[in-house]
């Protein structure tokens, strides 16, 4: 069982950053890939970014590639989202997710993923 709970969210400008945190209670952190996710109002959740159990590896959705950074700290059992040049279509609840799944497949995991936070709100605004 893991516990994920989300920090890190709120209000800004268009062109501001962010740092989005996850912290996992339990002792199985390393065993999970981890992902961001989002949904934004009247929309489906998507995956926003990705990263392997060891941390080499990353994966990011088309729409925030070169803008944000996934990273994990496996000691701390955290896992960071940077978001640099936030845009008016960042906004969304974010989650952080585990899942049990092979890495490369968090891409396509948001219907998968075996454990999920609760969110945290990001509203950029124009």
């Amino acid at each position: 069982q893991v516990q994920l709970v989300e920090s890190g969210g709120g209000l800004v400008q268009a062109g501001d950053s962010l740092r989005l945190s996850c912290a996992a209670s339990g002792r199985t952190f390393s065993r999970y890939v981890m992902g961001w996710f989002r949904q934004a109002p009247g929309k489906e959740r998507e995956f926003v970014a990705g990263i392997s159990r060891n941390a080499v590896s990353t994966y990011y959705a088309d729409s925030v590639k070169g803008r944000f950074t996934i990273s994990r700290d496996n000691a701390k059992n955290a896992v960071f989202l940077q978001m640099n040049s936030l845009k008016p279509e960042d906004t969304a609840v974010y989650y952080c997710a585990a899942g049990s799944l092979r890495d490369d497949l968090v891409v396509v995991a948001v219907n998968v993923m075996d454990y999920w936070g609760k969110g945290t709100l990001v509203t950029v605004s124009s």
